[in-house]
C-alpha cells in the first residue's frame, strides 16, 4: 500500500483576494429579485399551475412537469 507524501515544512498556500461574508437570506432576496425581473421582462408567469399534486413515483411527476412546462410555452407563443 502507497501513502502520499506531505511535506508540513511547505507554507500551507496563498489566499488571493477576500471574500465579505454576506447575510443568507438578504442574498437569498436578491437571486429572487433577479429572477422575478427576468420573468416579468419576458413575458413569464408561474411554470405550472399551484397546488399540491400526488404522485406515485418520481417518473409520474417528472413527466407531469415537462407537460406543464410545454403547454406553458405554448400558451405564451401563441
Amino acid at each position: 500500500m502507497s501513502y502520499a507524501v506531505i511535506n508540513v515544512d511547505d507554507p500551507v498556500g496563498k489566499s488571493v483576494g477576500r471574500r465579505r461574508l454576506q447575510d443568507a437570506p438578504k442574498m437569498a432576496m436578491g437571486l429572487q429579485r433577479l429572477v422575478n425581473q427576468v420573468r416579468r421582462s419576458r413575458g413569464f408567469g408561474a411554470i405550472c399551475r399551484k397546488g399540491v399534486f400526488r404522485f406515485h413515483s418520481f417518473e409520474e411527476a417528472d413527466e407531469w412537469l415537462m407537460k406543464e412546462i410545454v403547454a406553458r410555452a405554448v400558451r405564451i407563443r401563441n
